[in-house]
């Protein structure tokens, strides 16, 4: 036979759960939206600084869940410039030029900046 018993209560994690219904998170996430754009504009290779300067992104909202997503708005021939960047890509005559990750290095301290954040609110 399996038993549990616990002491205590559930007061804090109801008192964050209240307090995390009433919160409006869309100025935070336009602000981890700003610095992540800024974060891989400053870390995009350049050339003509188009790809650059083409990055933004947009916050979507569905039941229970906010998702930020990062986009670039660069695209040659109907080829997104900031992929090959990143993956690589072939030439028209035959070669291929390596791509460089960029995009990951740049973006993990805002996403290690957020997940701080929520665990710091989950603490306190």
């Amino acid at each position: 036979m399996v038993t549990f018993q616990a002491k205590g209560s559930f007061r804090k994690t109801k008192k964050f759960l209240e307090r995390a219904e009433q919160m409006d998170f869309r100025d935070i996430l336009d602000r981890y939206g700003v610095k992540g754009v800024a974060a891989l504009a400053a870390a995009t290779p350049k050339d003509s600084g188009n790809t650059a300067a083409c990055w933004g992104y947009e916050i979507k909202y569905g039941p229970g869940v906010a998702r930020i997503y990062w986009t670039n708005s660069n695209i040659n021939d109907g080829v997104p410039i900031a992929v090959i960047l990143q993956y690589g890509h072939g030439t028209g005559t035959g070669g291929w030029v390596e791509g460089r990750d960029y995009i990951n290095p740049a973006i993990q301290p805002i996403f290690d900046e957020i997940a701080e954040k929520a665990w710091k609110e989950v603490n306190r």
